[in-house]
């Protein structure tokens, strides 16, 4: 019922885009921590494998080691899939034989994308053709240009309902966290919300307390200072 990509830069951060048609898919089947890992649980999803698997990855288990564990303790995992991508080292994944068609998933050294009940194998293909095509622009917007490509092969064979996307930079939290969780055209959603987060959402939650500065910015001139130097650098727009 779901197609998603994860993604890790060469900065260490994860990101994941996931779209569906079903209500909220971002709310249960993405799982990220920082300097860890990046997971998609999918199908007949299986909620306890985003928090298991990320303790696994933080153990130092590989990714290839956590599918294995997590699928093999769980009677449904022949209805279940699952991508992982740690911070280092190779992505895995499991595609169930009970899946609907069509399913399966593609691995390479820096991504991952894997779905089920779509129109068809291009789907996948083309979203990772479209994130291959798009480097050196920021990991958002690659993982947006991927998803557009799927959804322009078919995407979810049943139609069109919600999708996500999370950046996982170098804080405990998010650095973005986007949900379209009940709309007719999901991924042109997610991308306008994306350009708005640019406007003032970005720049701002940058100047935020976080782990190599426990206050942040807290004069007001300097944070709309460092808004004014954000879109300069952004080529004076916000998109």
């Amino acid at each position: 019922m779901t197609w998603s990509i994860l993604a890790r830069d060469a900065q260490g951060h994860f990101g994941v885009a996931i779209a569906s048609r079903f209500f909220a898919v971002g709310a249960l089947c993405m799982h990220t921590r920082r300097g860890v890992g990046a997971l998609a649980t999918q199908a007949l999803m299986n909620p306890l494998y985003g928090p298991a698997g990320l303790a696994l990855l933080t153990e130092g288990r590989p990714a290839a080691e956590v599918v294995t564990t997590l699928t093999a303790a769980d009677a449904g995992r022949d209805h279940r899939q699952l991508h992982v991508l740690p911070a280092t080292g190779p992505a895995a994944a499991h595609t169930g034989g009970q899946c609907i068609d069509w399913c399966g998933h593609l691995l390479f050294d820096d991504f991952s994308v894997a779905g089920n009940m779509l129109a068809g194998p291009q789907v996948i293909a083309a979203t990772a053709q479209a994130f291959q095509a798009s480097a050196g622009q920021p990991l958002a917007e690659r993982l947006l240009a991927a998803m557009a490509a799927g959804e322009a092969f078919g995407g979810d064979k049943r139609g069109k309902q919600a999708a996500a996307l999370r950046i996982h930079g170098d804080e405990d939290h998010p650095q973005l966290d986007l949900r379209v969780d009940d709309h007719p055209e999901p991924i042109a959603e997610l991308r306008r919300l994306y350009r708005v987060s640019l406007e003032r959402y970005q720049p701002f939650t940058a100047c935020l307390a976080g782990r190599h500065d426990p206050v942040g910015l807290t004069d007001r001139s300097e944070i709309e200072a460092r808004i004014a130097r954000f879109h300069a650098a952004q080529g004076g727009t916000a998109a």
